[in-house]
């Protein structure tokens, strides 16, 4: 996985790479290498520069709407950049070529962070503002909320671009944005655990889909009826005398 026709000596090739990233975390892979001119560090480094910057434009806007509202929005902010192997095991899937390059333009996700609001409402309004910023612009919007998945899974996806700044000049990076509020979020962490225990029997399995389905359903219904004791309280304190 190289980012141009000079090899660097100290980079193993395209066929090497993907055979050493079938059992070498991100970290033992750079550890082999020692340099940090290699080109699949660059890349890394630049999506971790993304994350980092999104991050902080998230961070910004609980802070100057926590002042507003006299409430936090945003509960936490969660990051991550796909290590080698999954980005391999994505091209590969997908019939992409295995390089850099072909990294960068087809794979939208590799760096990704998770926005989790206390109320359905702070979703859409951190959007609002997050993308009304002028150095992101949005490639793709996914509504999970309104549209809930099959499996009754929620959240609000973005794919969106912004540049980062580095020796060899601006890059304009991918970054996959997950907007949820709390009770999606602890039911997305428990599915996602669930779905991948492969002992499971296909009646058991299809009983539980069903039963996980009908908690989203209810803890949907618990987000609106949070909504609505949020909103009663806003409504008495507007009308309360000063």
């Amino acid at each position: 996985m190289t980012g141009s026709s000079q090899q660097n000596p100290a980079v193993p090739a395209e066929n090497e790479l993907t055979q050493a990233l079938e059992s070498m975390s991100v970290d033992q892979y750079l550890d082999q290498l020692h340099t940090d001119f290699d080109p699949v560090y660059i890349m890394l480094m630049d999506y971790q520069c993304a994350v980092t910057r999104v991050e902080t434009k998230f961070d910004i806007l609980n802070k100057q709407l926590s002042i507003r509202d006299e409430h936090n929005p945003i509960e936490s902010i969660h990051s991550r950049v796909k290590s080698l192997d999954s980005i391999i095991r994505k091209l590969e899937k997908n019939h992409w070529p295995i390089s850099i390059e072909s990294a960068r333009e087809n794979l939208k996700d590799v760096a990704g962070v998770r926005v989790v609001c206390s109320f359905v409402d702070d979703i859409y309004e951190i959007e609002k503002y997050f993308l009304a910023q002028e150095d992101i612009t949005l490639v793709n919007r996914k509504d999970y909320i309104q549209n809930p998945k099959p499996s009754g899974y929620r959240s609000l996806h973005l794919i969106v671009q912004t540049p980062i700044y580095t020796e060899h000049g601006k890059k304009e990076m991918y970054v996959e944005v997950q907007m949820r509020t709390i009770a999606m979020d602890f039911w997305a962490s428990l599915e996602h655990k669930l779905r991948y225990k492969k002992s499971l029997n296909p009646r058991t399995a299809e009983e539980l889909a069903a039963e996980l389905k009908a908690c989203a359903e209810e803890s949907a219904r618990l987000d609106e009826r949070m909504l609505q004791v949020r909103k009663r309280i806003l409504e008495d304190a507007a009308g309360a005398p000063s």
